[in-house]
């Protein structure tokens, strides 16, 4: 039994995993994998670009293939270990009930018995002659299919593959293309802001000087408006001899006073304050469309 199990331990270091068949030319990639020469290179297909290893997906230069010599020596020991088997005869089942030789199979149970197992049934036939043909040619096609349906997924497998690794060159183009629009955009706004930022800071100091005027020429009206005053209380509580002294020219002074009224914020300067609060609106409204 231990025999055995050697035996099949070294068939499956010897046999590629893409043919199940004993390598040939064995090549191994850089993870160390090893394969027919031909049959990796029918997997990859005509990829010129980076390949991956269709065992543990470790991608790599399609021309790392170096020719795996040790495991050459391998294979050519298995397959004398095999023909030394195949000259060695079998050692002779029997039957465990009769101990005699199985020399027929059942077809009905599928199963091989001896002489007397099998006299009494029709369906028994002996077992070279009769029986392994058959199955031998049916086991054929069906190695036959199977052999094609891998084929079918092998290119299929290749297909998805490069259909993936063009998905993934495109979206790394998107990716880039991303980068440079926000890049860009990040550019074009910080510029927008500087030249508002420079824009508002003037007008701040427009505005701070039409104050400083408006504030200074108001205390001024706003003292000859109380000396006016003054002079008016003064004059109603004269007697009517001095009340009436100069009464015109008093009148006229208050109406000159009365007349002197202050100036208005320059319109312009209302309109680029308008324009500033619209730019910063449709500012608003486009960062939140987009």
């Amino acid at each position: 039994m231990a025999a055995v199990n050697t035996a099949k331990k070294l068939q499956d270091e010897v046999t590629c995993p893409i043919c199940l068949e004993y390598f040939d030319d064995p090549v191994a990639l850089d993870c160390d994998h090893s394969y027919c020469r031909a049959c990796i290179t029918q997997c990859w297909g005509g990829v010129t670009a980076d390949v991956s290893c269709p065992e543990c997906r470790r991608t790599f230069a399609q021309g790392n293939l170096r020719p795996d010599r040790k495991l050459r020596s391998f294979v050519d020991m298995a397959r004398e270990l095999q023909l030394q088997a195949g000259k060695e005869p079998a050692p002779e089942r029997l039957c465990e009930k009769h101990q005699e030789p199985l020399k027929l199979f059942s077809r009905e149970d599928e199963i091989p018995m001896c002489v007397l197992c099998g006299s009494h049934r029709d369906s028994c036939r002996h077992w070279p002659q009769g029986a392994i043909g058959p199955y031998r040619e049916k086991l054929q096609a069906q190695l036959k299919t199977l052999r094609v349906e891998r084929e079918k997924l092998l290119g299929l497998k290749v297909s998805r593959e490069e259909t993936s690794q063009e998905h993934l060159k495109q979206t790394q183009v998107e990716r880039q293309k991303i980068v440079a629009e926000f890049q860009q955009l990040r550019q074009f706004l910080e510029e927008q802001e500087r030249l508002l930022l420079a824009q508002l800071k003037k007008l701040d100091k427009e505005l701070v000087r039409l104050q400083t005027d408006t504030v200074t020429k108001l205390s001024e009206q706003i003292s000859r408006l109380s000396e006016q005053i003054r002079e008016l209380e003064g004059k109603c509580q004269k007697p009517a001899s001095e009340f009436l002294q100069e009464i015109r020219g008093t009148l006229t002074r208050c109406e000159k006073v009365r007349a002197q009224q202050p100036e208005e914020m320059a319109p312009e300067l209302e309109e680029r304050v308008r324009g500033f609060s619209q730019k910063v609106t449709a500012l608003s409204e486009s960062l939140r469309e987009f």
